[in-house]
């Protein structure tokens, strides 16, 4: 029996779409946990990537450090912090967030950093303060790529949250450890079903978000070369 299959068998039955436990309520809480840290890895994320890449100070240091977090097994760093804090929400919210900067953070950085100069060049000489040229040129031409450390954050993030079910917790880790537990593979292979399913529907939505983000002038150009 292929994957699809087992997956299949066990979504068709009714009571897996009812109740606390029910496919509905388990993406709800994949989503809650996902967007918290997403928005937690962002708000540090974006601020410091955009500082780095308009003073060019501490970049190399920054980014090689982002690199090398990635590095962090985050299962191992969730059983870490469990034991160290209990099971509480920053057990798991800190791996996610721990995940989810390095991407965001990166690409902002990059993003700002690669601006024109003779754009920069061209604001100063229009007498635009520090914080104008970060917020009317900077920011807007390296959208595209902070769009991009969003999205691949967020990919990150909603693929990795069902690590959440390792300390007892919902998502659709959920069905994937109960599954395992009682080698009900179909309820394995429903949970990994759904974390794709979330994983490519986060991917077109951030498409959505960089037609409206992107300034329409950087979106033509892109389509020209």
């Amino acid at each position: 029996m292929s994957f699809l299959s087992y997956a299949w068998n066990w979504m068709k039955q009714p009571q897996q779409w009812h109740g606390p436990s029910g496919i509905p309520t388990r993406i709800l809480e994949q989503l809650g946990y996902t967007g918290l840290a997403l928005l937690v890895a962002a708000l540090i994320a974006i601020p410091l990537g955009i500082l780095i890449g308009h003073t060019g100070r501490g970049a190399v240091l920054v980014v090689n450090v982002a690199n090398a977090w990635r590095a962090i097994p985050t299962l191992a760093l969730l059983v870490l912090l469990t034991v160290w804090l209990g099971f509480n929400v920053l057990a798991w919210l800190i791996p996610l967030v721990v995940l989810g900067v390095p991407p965001i953070l990166v690409n902002v950085y990059e993003g700002v950093a690669g601006v024109d100069a003779e754009l920069k060049d061209s604001a100063q000489g229009m007498g635009m303060t520090p914080w104008q040229q970060v917020r009317k040129v900077e920011v807007p031409v390296a959208m595209p790529l902070i769009v991009l450390g969003l999205r691949t954050g967020a990919i990150f993030v909603v693929a990795t949250a069902t690590i959440a079910a390792y300390i007892g917790l919902g998502g659709l880790g959920r069905y994937i450890i109960d599954g395992l537990a009682v080698e009900n593979y179909g309820e394995v292979a429903g949970g990994a079903f759904f974390v794709v399913v979330l994983a490519l529907a986060v991917q077109a939505l951030f498409v959505g978000v960089r037609r409206v983000a992107v300034p329409e002038g950087l979106r033509l150009q892109e389509r020209s070369s």
